[in-house]
């Protein structure tokens, strides 16, 4: 299954780019034996004049650019909160499900249009806080690399 993160913004050079390519480092090399591989899509944030139109306008270039039938993950802070386990066995029900192409949206600092809130399967969220979304892309990728290797049965640290 190929796993896309849609990111409205740059990752600026720094820890969190650092950080953050470690783990899509280790999902590439962990998750190829679970027929998983990550790539980042990173776009530009919009200069509209009003928040309901950078909205519009970053959906609508992240929807263009998804590939056709992907599982949409909207990352928002109205989402649902899952714990480690059931988000592993999320990924885990859409691979076996069959499903090619999955993909994490992240938006901008304004958050995401509603064309991707209501295209997406699930919305979920890291907790009730608002992040700065440089940290949201490192979590996430924490996360899923902590979702492969719950999936390979590494020892999980809550076991």
């Amino acid at each position: 299954m190929r796993i896309t993160i849609a990111a409205v913004g740059r990752l600026k050079a720094g820890p969190e780019r650092d950080l953050t390519a470690r783990y899509l480092d280790r999902i590439d090399k962990a998750g190829r034996a679970f027929s998983l591989a990550v790539t980042v899509r990173e776009f530009p944030e919009s200069r509209a004049g009003s928040a309901p139109a950078r909205k519009d306008q970053e959906a609508a270039a992240i929807l263009a650019a998804l590939p056709a039938g992907a599982v949409i993950v909207a990352l928002d802070e109205g989402g649902k909160a899952l714990d480690s386990r059931d988000f592993a066995g999320r990924i885990a029900a859409w691979r076996d499900g069959g499903t090619e192409d999955l993909a994490f949206v992240i938006g901008g600092a304004d958050g995401l249009g509603e064309t991707v809130l209501s295209a997406a399967t699930i919305r979920l969220a890291f907790g009730a806080m608002t992040w700065p979304h440089q940290l949201v892309r490192l979590m996430l990728a924490e996360q899923l690399y902590r979702a492969v290797t719950i999936l390979s049965g590494h020892p999980y640290h809550r076991d």
